[in-house]
């Protein structure tokens, strides 16, 4: 005799994420337009901003939201096409991050570096295996944006260009670098840090 067997739920299936009890719905994204993050920005002393340039994993994205969240970032950048959008998955690993932190599409990345620096006077660092700066040397304070590139390709040329400063997280053992949203992570509360317990 066959048994009616129950469907998997779809947290079990390859590329996606388990259901977590902290997630939001997928309705519940924050989201804010180009011209109304300049708006908030003109309202905040010292606004901090993660832009990743290019993240395509919504797993990534998530985790950069949730991490993004809570460290009380204004908002994250990213660029209009080859990144990841916030779908399910990333709402579901974002664990009610993507409620709470907008995420802003950009179509050039370098002329919104560019106005975010001249408009609203924030201070762009990038993260770069190259940077000759070590992350814990660099000041993190102040109206901040710090930029993270794609997985394994890194920042593009027009966007490292448009950087201050480049930093890189010093690695003790044999891997190269971090995970996209571990770099996040650290970056970010690094900034935390230096801005509330130093």
């Amino acid at each position: 005799m066959s048994r009616n067997r129950r469907p998997k739920p779809p947290g079990n299936r390859p590329r996606e994420a388990r259901a977590n009890v902290h997630s939001s719905s997928s309705t519940g994204i924050a989201r804010l337009t180009e011209d109304d993050l300049f708006d908030r920005l003109r309202e905040v002393e010292e606004p901090l901003l993660l832009v990743l340039d290019g993240v395509q994993d919504p797993h990534n994205l998530g985790a950069c939201l949730r991490s993004a969240e809570g460290a009380g970032v204004l908002a994250v950048i990213v660029p209009r096409h080859k990144a990841s959008p916030v779908t399910e998955t990333a709402v579901r690993v974002s664990c009610g991050g993507a409620a709470y932190v907008p995420v802003v599409s950009v179509g050039n990345m370098a002329r919104f570096l560019e106005r975010v620096r001249d408009e609203a006077g924030v201070r762009v660092v990038g993260t770069a295996d190259e940077a000759d700066c070590e992350l814990y040397d660099c000041e993190m304070t102040g109206p901040l944006a710090i930029v993270l590139g794609a997985e394994g390709e890194g920042m593009r040329r027009l966007t490292k260009e448009n950087c201050d400063t480049l930093i890189r997280i010093p690695m003790l053992g044999h891997v190269e670098c971090l995970n996209v949203s571990n770099a996040a992570a650290v970056c970010l509360y690094e900034s935390v840090r230096q801005r509330e317990f130093a």
